[in-house]
């Protein structure tokens, strides 16, 4: 069953705000039985206050040492960010992640560090990975996300998903309260409808369409300001 996505203009989300309300306000016109919503884990883990300040982060000296082994690109390669990443996975968990990594490199094998250090610590965004004013902040990711889902799933009675897409067509599922495959709804969100700059649509609304050809399917952005 294919799906369309509409990106759901919202006003910023703040620490602390109520996503059960947040998400019923910006869905409740537009929403229809069959329908998912897509939110950005971005979205969540800001509203749960886990946006931190990096001159609040006094990293330890092993944290400037790790950080530089990091992607250059990467969302660890800074000091604050390498430090929130110990403390959210713990000093020795990263370590052998590291050293995993290290081991993988020489038999081509990728993304060990964080088959060990765990998943959670791949959704850390780092100063300037989200929209303003969090741009100036690192963000790390939702904590319980299959809870959340499932609480915003009784709220509004819909599905929920919880998802982190880029601009290069990756999409993370972090949580996904239907009982269904999603991969209709990865394919649906793999062009990036939330946006990763200014857009400030952390909301989508994947509409369920008839079975139709592909080239039949549009995506348009659209929305309603608060």
């Amino acid at each position: 069953m294919p799906y369309r996505p509409l990106a759901i203009r919202t006003h910023v989300i703040a620490p602390g705000e109520d996503l059960v309300h947040v998400v019923r306000r910006y869905t409740a016109d537009v929403a229809d039985p069959g329908d998912v919503v897509a939110l950005s884990e971005s979205m969540v883990a800001i509203a749960q206050g886990r946006a931190v300040l990096p001159q609040s982060v006094r990293p330890r000296p092993l944290a400037n040492v790790l950080r530089r082994f990091a992607h250059p690109d990467g969302s660890l390669a800074t000091p604050a960010a390498m430090e929130l990443a110990l403390r959210e996975a713990g000093t020795w968990r990263v370590l052998l992640a590291g050293a995993a990594a290290a081991a993988g490199r020489l038999f081509g094998i990728r993304g060990l560090f964080y088959r060990v250090a765990g998943h959670g610590l791949q959704f850390i965004d780092d100063i300037g990975g989200t929209l303003p004013p969090f741009d100036r902040y690192i963000v790390l990711g939702p904590r319980d996300a299959d809870e959340v889902a499932r609480r915003i799933k009784q709220g509004i009675g819909l599905d929920v998903l919880i998802v982190d897409v880029n601009d290069l067509g990756c999409v993370d599922v972090l949580a996904f309260t239907g009982t269904s495959d999603p991969a209709p709804l990865v394919e649906a969100l793999r062009h990036n409808p939330q946006g990763n700059d200014d857009e400030q649509t952390p909301i989508v609304v994947l509409k369920r369409l008839p079975d139709v050809p592909d080239a039949a399917l549009t995506t348009p952005r659209a929305g309603r300001s608060p």
